[in-house]
């Protein structure tokens, strides 16, 4: 069966921000129906950037974005209609409850007839607890509001899915339960790209790996190379290297 074309694609993607800092420098990336491409890297390897690039929260210096093949410089509006974003900190109201933040935000994403047993059934998926539904958000703890974030981005439906560091401070219980929605979401063939810290995570996850190092893209290896590989090695390896010529 021919490969489908991806839904998310960096071509020569390069971003180098007022101060000089080259935060992203030409990457060459895609994401397929059905993958979960996780990217690696330290703080300031371009991992965000790259992300915020996608969302076109900042214009690329170089390159292009693409999401299911619409330009998101040329066409932002468009392209948003077909991706989901989850944050480290996800951004919610915190005098709303759980549903009402859900129903706020299906509806922005423009599902309007949903009911309010739809939103309890999406926070049910996520293992949100049912004394949750109807509190305010502002008293939840991260691993909440992250699976709220999470039921956000499904009941969008949207075909690709942006998550930057979802994982970081969640209890080992809260992201295992995570990840298990992510191969959910990835077997009804959702895009996904996640930037993250979380080596162990990503290999567990990930159907391909990428590490960045001073904005560019040093390596890529798929679920079957790295099966008896060390990743922790080799992304130590590549820590350690020289710094990368201009």
């Amino acid at each position: 069966m021919a490969k489908q074309e991806p839904i998310l694609k960096a071509e020569d993607l390069s971003k180098r921000y007022e101060d000089g800092v080259l935060a992203v420098d030409h990457l060459n990336l895609d994401v397929h129906p059905g993958e979960v491409y996780c990217l690696l890297g330290a703080n300031g390897a371009g991992k965000t950037t790259t992300v915020n690039l996608f969302l076109n929260f900042i214009p690329p210096t170089t390159g292009t974005c693409f999401i299911k093949e619409i330009d998101v410089t040329k066409d932002p509006l468009e392209a948003k209609k077909y991706v989901s974003f989850v944050s480290e900190n996800v951004m919610l109201y915190g005098n709303f409850t759980a549903r009402q933040n859900l129903d706020f935000f299906a509806k922005l994403g423009g599902k309007l007839e949903l009911s309010k047993e739809d939103y309890h059934q999406v926070m049910r998926r996520v293992s949100l607890q049912e004394r949750a539904f109807e509190q305010r958000v502002k008293n939840f703890s991260k691993g909440m509001r992250q699976k709220l974030g999470i039921s956000i981005a499904i009941i969008k439906d949207a075909p690709a899915i942006l998550l930057d560091e979802p994982t970081a401070g969640l209890d080992p219980k809260a992201a295992a339960e995570f990840l298990e929605i992510l191969n959910e979401l990835k077997d009804e063939g959702k895009a996904i790209l996640m930037s993250t810290h979380d080596i162990f995570r990503a290999k567990e996850i990930a159907d391909r790996v990428g590490i960045m190092k001073e904005g560019r893209l040093v390596m890529e290896r798929t679920r079957e190379e790295l099966q008896y590989e060390d990743l922790v090695k080799i992304y130590i390896d590549y820590m350690r290297a020289e710094p990368l010529t201009v």
